[in-house]
């Protein structure tokens, strides 16, 4: 098990490593496997790979992101062209239904509102705009349509963590509601974690993940 120094120079190098990143305004901190960071960033997107990045370290707990956009040099953008380009995005977005999404943007900061039959489609409207000049945020919230019961994807869920052989299987307990799944137990790391709540949200008829799981210490 690494101490929390251990973890911080670890995540440090890890953050050092990436290329996405530039580390010049970011602090490390951690306390009982929880690493907190805090800064600034020149781009939106770069919030996203600092998090991708800490997550590949192994003995994080969680992760706790007090980070700040502050654009670069000429990446200001008016929320006009922001806007204009965020729907050309989602447009030639092949995974992102045509006319089910759509774009608002104040101050830089994007939300996407509409309707959609998956959450991949869900997602991949987000990734789309995220690295996107001039954007200093993006609030999700898009709605998943609803086709399945509770207990069709409760099971096709469970089923889908064990054919993935993943060993947390028989100690995460699946709950949902209204198309709200809820996830609750132990596992082994971050990157596990990660895996769980994707495999959840997979299932047709997921509108939303509650992830209530916990990483073993």
């Amino acid at each position: 098990m690494k101490t929390d120094e251990q973890l911080k120079k670890d995540v440090a190098a890890e953050l050092a490593w990436d290329p996405a990143i530039n580390t010049t305004h970011i602090g490390v901190a951690v306390r009982s496997g929880i690493v907190t960071l805090s800064g600034t960033l020149d781009t939106y997107v770069q919030k996203h790979a600092v998090e991708r990045a800490v997550r590949r370290v192994s003995g994080v707990r969680g992760i706790a992101l007090d980070l700040e956009v502050r654009l670069a040099p000429g990446h200001a953008r008016t929320d006009s062209e922001i806007a204009q380009a965020a729907a050309h995005a989602l447009r030639w977005h092949s995974l992102v239904p045509e006319d089910k999404v759509k774009v608002e943007v104040e101050d830089g900061w994007i939300r996407l509102s509409g309707e959609t039959d998956w959450a991949y489609q869900r997602a991949s409207a987000e990734q789309s705009v995220r690295p996107l000049v001039g954007v200093r945020g993006v609030t999700n919230d898009i709605s998943i349509k609803a086709r399945a019961n509770a207990s069709e994807i409760s099971r096709d869920i469970s089923s889908a963590l064990e054919r993935h052989a993943r060993r947390e299987a028989q100690r995460i307990a699946v709950d949902v509601e209204g198309g709200v799944v809820t996830l609750r137990g132990t596992v082994e790391s971050l990157a596990d974690r990660q895996a769980v709540v994707g495999t959840a949200y997979a299932a047709r008829g997921v509108s939303r993940v509650v992830d209530q799981l916990e990483v073993a210490a």
